[in-house]
């Protein structure tokens, strides 16, 4: 059980990161804030070469077994706080809508902890924290971490993401894929446009446009497996300026996303293919931006067992439930890709509370009980794992 006195201080903490959101790779304020808490429990954490998220080992390096990492996302994301709250965003437009503050106030808690321990002689395996920036920027700043050599010694990572539709005091664990590979596209569409009056001595753009936003999506539903979820959403089509006028230029971006890893790995050849197919018939020169994002985060089953008999010893197998995989992005998947670990749902809902609320949404807010919750999980796992 977590005193009541670092409860209050780490709840501060997290409205402090609350109030001052920084985006990806500008988190020099909270890497800084963290650096100085974690140098006044006697620890010697090193921020990464890029100035931004840092790394700090706590006991010795265990000759006979690597490190067990503690991983936390550091970044806001560039959208406005619209909550009613003391602690509201005090910088326009950037809010923390996902709950990193919440994941590094956790993993923050987590090294006081265990710090705390380990001058007691109670920590028996070595831990590393890992605080990362950029998880909202793709590919994701967890590969500016790993090029910095934050898993060199490590033998299994861990982290939790913040889930509204899941009650405070529960956590969700899903062993495989939790989340999907998520990547960005972008079609630049060209050609001689001319008056809507005479439609066959032009490209007709808007209709190619069209055409490719309706047919790509449904062309790749028979191209793939279905169970393998790969789909396309837009979220821009541009085109045109006039009623009359078929325009010599026409944009679409969206996203493209894939529940299984070896689809996501084919998905850009294929998506050029039929894109090119497509273009062709209206004749329409086409260039393709295809922004490769994060593949899926596939959970090791051994970590999943090591997050339930966690959450099971110290508050109850009732507080663990089974969670369905998601179509967002997480770019913990790429420490997945060297060591093994496993992502859990930590459940931020207060109880009782019917309001439905969203990751990446101005209101997105947690309930502050999560925090002990997390750092009692991952602090237990230290001392099982």
């Amino acid at each position: 059980m977590l005193p009541e006195d670092l409860r209050a201080e780490l709840t501060e903490f997290r409205r402090d990161l609350h109030r001052n959101p920084e985006l990806g790779r500008q988190e020099f304020r909270t890497t800084q804030r963290v650096k100085e808490r974690l140098e006044r429990e006697g620890l010697s954490p090193r921020v990464l070469p890029a100035g931004t998220g840092l790394v700090c080992d706590i006991g010795p390096q265990d000759a006979t077994r690597g490190r067990l990492a503690l991983r936390a996302d550091l970044d806001a994301l560039p959208v406005p706080d619209t909550k009613d709250v003391p602690y509201r965003s005090s910088v326009e437009g950037r809010a923390h809508a996902c709950g990193h503050d919440a994941h590094t106030t956790i993993v923050l808690g987590t090294g006081i902890v265990l710090a705390r321990l380990a001058k007691e002689g109670r920590l028996k395996r070595p831990v590393r924290l890992v605080f990362q920036s950029a998880e909202e920027v793709m590919p994701g700043g967890a590969l500016d971490a790993v090029k910095a050599g934050v898993l060199e010694g490590v033998e299994r990572i861990l982290a939790l993401h913040c889930d509204p539709k899941t009650e405070v005091g529960r956590i969700g664990l899903r062993p495989g894929p939790i989340t999907s590979a998520a990547d960005k596209i972008k079609l630049s569409l060209d050609g001689p446009g001319g008056h809507s009056a005479r439609p066959h001595l032009t490209t007709d753009l808007v209709m190619a446009a069209a055409k490719l936003a309706t047919e790509l999506p449904a062309a790749l539903t028979r191209r793939v497996d279905p169970r393998a979820g790969l789909s396309i959403v837009w979220g821009r089509i541009q085109a045109g300026h006039a009623a009359n006028v078929i325009p010599q230029h026409a944009e679409l971006e969206g996203t493209v996303r894939c529940l299984e890893l070896a689809a996501w790995h084919d998905a850009p050849d294929l998506v050029h293919e039929v894109i090119d197919q497509v273009a062709s018939i209206y004749r329409a020169k086409c260039e393709i931006t295809y922004q490769r994002g994060v593949p899926p985060v596939v959970n090791e089953a051994e970590s999943v067992e090591l997050l339930r008999d966690a959450m099971t010893a110290r508050f109850g197998a009732h507080t663990v439930e089974d969670t369905e995989q998601s179509l967002g992005g997480e770019d913990f998947s790429w420490y997945l890709e060297r060591v093994p670990g496993a992502l859990a749902r930590l459940g931020v809902r207060t109880v009782g509370d019917t309001t439905k609320r969203d990751l990446h949404q101005g209101d997105f807010d947690l309930d502050e009980g999560a925090l002990a919750v997390g750092v009692e999980l991952f602090a237990t796992a230290a001392l099982l794992s």
